[in-house]
């Protein structure tokens, strides 16, 4: 497979000329979507779903969104594209086998409402896992694309999580909200601490998996 990285939590998965996007929200860019074949979505807040770009796209030729089944009520006229998937599910997205874990998004505060958040494993290697810090059992994760900042989480919790999922490379998933001194900062903290291979890709950047 050949991942590319887009702005914030957006990625673009190329196997055997087919494409798998995964999380085109709003802080990512419209062209991720070029010729996409499947969508996989976590969740259903607009920096991971940007519901009009989707619609393009889908107006252009119908291809399967896969997300948790609270977004048949974001999606609007695109919903009838959405296939449900949960926890446990395993299926197969342009060519590309999916199992999804998880299931709830991280606190972001007691006072807002928790989602529904699905995690996706690519190819039983690579891991998306949303905006949530969950470690799924049984799998040697080769490639973890880490969300390493949100108004949900803590440094010290990112570092856990990446040393739990163990991954033979961690690249910064989650990274938009942040500014040149935050890259700085964060960039330094997490190569010295997750314990495996970290880097933080540039936007458009390509890597094989």
């Amino acid at each position: 497979m050949q991942l590319t990285k887009y702005t914030h939590s957006c990625l673009r998965i190329e196997r055997d000329g087919a494409v798998l996007v995964v999380d085109p929200g709003g802080f990512s860019e419209p062209e991720a979507l070029d010729g996409a074949d499947a969508v996989l979505v976590t969740h259903e807040h607009p920096d991971h779903l940007d519901v009009a770009a989707l619609t393009r796209r889908l107006e252009k030729s119908p291809i399967p969104v896969y997300g948790p089944a609270a977004l048949g009520g974001v999606l609007g006229d695109a919903a009838e594209a959405l296939t449900p998937v949960g926890p446990g599910d395993t299926f197969t997205a342009a060519g590309v086998p999916v199992r999804a874990v998880g299931g709830r998004h991280a606190v972001i505060h007691p006072d807002i409402p928790v989602v529904e958040n699905v995690g996706y494993l690519l190819d039983g290697t690579v891991y998306h896992p949303g905006d949530a810090l969950f470690v799924p059992d049984g799998v040697e994760v080769e490639t973890l694309f880490a969300p390493i900042h949100a108004p949900w989480s803590k440094f010290s919790e990112v570092v856990d999580f990446i040393r739990a999922v163990a991954p033979r490379r961690a690249y910064a998933l989650h990274d938009a909200l942040l500014n040149a001194n935050g890259y700085g900062v964060l960039d330094r903290q997490y190569t010295a601490l997750a314990r495996t291979d970290y880097q933080r890709l540039e936007p458009g950047s390509r890597i094989d998996a």
